[in-house]
């Protein structure tokens, strides 16, 4: 089962959220477990889907090596433009997670430097 604002792949919107888990009723009044997906690419794009016993699939997203194989398949452009957005959006994400990351090391760099700095000029000060 998928929670609530996990990202995943349906094979009829591509990359989505699963932006809530509704209750919704069928015309003998018995109610049913759905997910609303939106697609992150256009979010008036939704579906619900039944949580048991959907015959869509759904599925977590593919890895980044795995998006990485596929965008430099020969038969790449052959490809659904689901399964297209499904491989970019990965990379996307993970190009943006390594950026914050060495966003995050270079602010943790710079705190250490001016640490030094500030216990030099200290040391300086007293040895004076």
């Amino acid at each position: 089962m998928f929670q609530k604002k996990e990202v995943i792949y349906s094979e009829t919107i591509g990359v989505c959220i699963v932006d809530d888990i509704v209750k919704l009723a069928d015309n003998k009044k018995e109610s049913y477990n759905y997910y609303l997906l939106r697609s992150v690419y256009d979010r008036t794009i939704k579906a619900y889907i039944p949580v048991e016993n959907h015959t869509v699939q759904l599925r977590n997203l593919i890895t980044v090596d795995e998006a990485r194989v596929l965008r430099e398949a020969e038969d790449f452009d052959e490809k659904s433009d689901q399964v297209k957005g499904e491989a970019a959006y990965v990379i996307e994400k993970s190009t943006a997670g390594q950026k914050q990351k060495s966003r995050q090391r270079d602010s943790s760099q710079r705190t250490d430097i001016k640490r030094k700095l500030s216990e030099n000029s200290e040391n300086n000060i007293q040895n004076n």
